[in-house]
């Protein structure tokens, strides 16, 4: 996937090319990188979970205690929260290819406050994967532990190597990876015991003994080759691993796609969306055919989901209207398009995911007379419970669920929905649309990037 601020002078990636490249402009973090339209290559990782031993086939047995290895990661702050899952991807996939050589373990860093968490009243620091995603699903990719069960269960404080990513001057400079001067104030400060301090996710008692700036500019391949060639720290820390590139995707994608796979989504906000479905929208597995079934079972492609009897619909607001707002539609236009569907499709319910205002989804409503038209609002209870991520993804399993659905331009959110309509079943055709700007003439549709196994 593209960034979600990113935009190739062509106005969108070319598939085609084995190695696509354009500038990024990030809006919230103010600095301009290099985006890399490219994707996974891997290789098979035979230990799936990660118990006090495990044993693999064709593989030592190992002790998490003594001889496996942890690798932590960070992003930059003000990424948003599903751009944070695409990188989890990136560097489970990083895991997956370290396992190859000698067994690695994924630290799963805490979720902390972002900028689009805006429920102030609710406590959303250092939040456990657990609360947003099966981490038993995730184990089954790759050998996963949350950072303060990690603490914890090792009984450590000291992180051994940490090599602060940061990009390079030009596409030119393609599989680079070099120690190099840091480029920008990393936040990490030397003590005078020659303690590397940091904030480190708000756990006090960490510190690492080894800091570098890496500039790194590559495949997972590279950094893998680099970890194991050039590291020796049982525990190493990856800042801003937004830098980190997916593999190529043509040919090897349905690695991407295991990945994409394991990240299933943490039961109790799967119930809160499928009663939500069931009271307002007429919707059910059963009758719908999506059921959820163990990814590592599912061997082929299947196209027989069908949907609850609703469209559903993304409209990207906010900061995305500063962004790519020629690309976004008034809420008069959205409706009139969404309007047009209802009756091709004989559908009279809409499910609305927006981060707009109460206003803005009004008048969205207001346009829809003669239809129904819902939007999950969370009781005050249930938002202390599942925190504004939860909300979130209560909202996209809503929508991955429907009829059909449409999305908003270049969006991350819309991209997680599509990839969960893939991951349950759904025809490409009811799954890759999106608004066009009020001043569009047809506008380009999403690439259908469809599920491999």
């Amino acid at each position: 996937m593209w960034e979600e601020t990113g935009v190739c002078p062509s106005g969108r990636p070319s598939y085609l090319l084995a190695h696509n490249y354009c500038r990024s402009r990030e809006s919230n973090s103010g600095r301009t990188g290099l985006l890399a339209l490219s994707v996974l290559i891997l290789f098979p990782i035979c230990c799936g979970s990660m118990k006090e031993s495990e044993s693999c086939a064709g593989k030592a047995k190992y002790d998490i205690k003594k001889n496996a290895r942890f690798l932590l990661y960070d992003v930059n702050p003000g990424e948003g929260f599903n751009l944070r899952r695409d990188v989890y991807m990136r560097v489970a996939n990083l895991v997956y290819l370290l396992n190859r050589e000698r067994p690695w373990v994924l630290v799963l860093p805490p979720w902390v406050r972002m900028w689009h968490w805006r429920s102030r009243d609710v406590e959303q620091e250092r939040l456990k994967w657990s609360a947003f995603f099966d981490v038993e699903s995730l184990g089954k990719h790759v050998p996963v532990i949350e950072l303060e069960d990690y603490i914890k269960r090792q009984d450590a404080s000291a992180i051994d190597e940490v090599y602060y990513l940061q990009g390079v001057d030009s596409i030119d400079d393609w599989n680079t990876i070099k120690i190099d001067k840091c480029e920008r104030d990393t936040s990490f400060r030397q003590d005078s015991t020659g303690k590397w301090r940091h904030l480190y996710f708000d756990f006090d008692e960490l510190y690492a003994d080894k800091f570098q700036c890496l500039a790194f500019f590559g495949q997972l391949e590279l950094m893998k080759s680099f970890l194991n060639e050039n590291t020796t720290g049982r525990f190493v820390f990856l800042p801003r691993a937004e830098n980190l590139l997916h593999g190529d995707f043509g040919e090897h994608s349905d690695l991407f796609w295991k990945a994409r796979r394991s990240m299933v989504y943490a039961k109790p906000l799967r119930d809160v969306g499928d009663l939500f479905r069931k009271t307002h929208l007429d919707s059910d597995d059963e009758r719908d055919s999506t059921f959820l079934k163990d990814w590592t079972t599912v061997k082929k492609e299947s196209r027989k989901a069908i949907g609850g009897p609703y469209i559903a619909v993304h409209l990207r607001r906010g900061d995305h209207l500063h962004v790519r707002g020629g690309e976004l539609p008034s809420m008069k236009e959205a409706a009139k398009y969404v309007k047009k569907l209802l009756q091709k499709l004989a559908l009279e319910k809409v499910f609305v995911a927006t981060d707009g205002t109460k206003k803005e989804y009004e008048e969205f409503k207001g346009n829809l007379n003669g239809f129904q038209v819902y939007r999950y609002e969370p009781t005050p209870e249930e938002l202390q419970t599942h925190k504004d991520g939860g909300v979130a993804i209560i909202d996209q399993w809503i929508a991955c669920h429907a009829r059909y659905f449409i999305g908003s331009s270049a969006s991350t959110v819309s991209f997680r929905i599509r990839e969960d309509r893939e991951i349950l079943g759904f025809r490409p055709s009811t799954t890759f649309d999106r608004f066009c700007g009020d001043k569009e003439n047809d506008c380009e549709q999403p690439a259908h990037w469809t599920i491999v196994y």
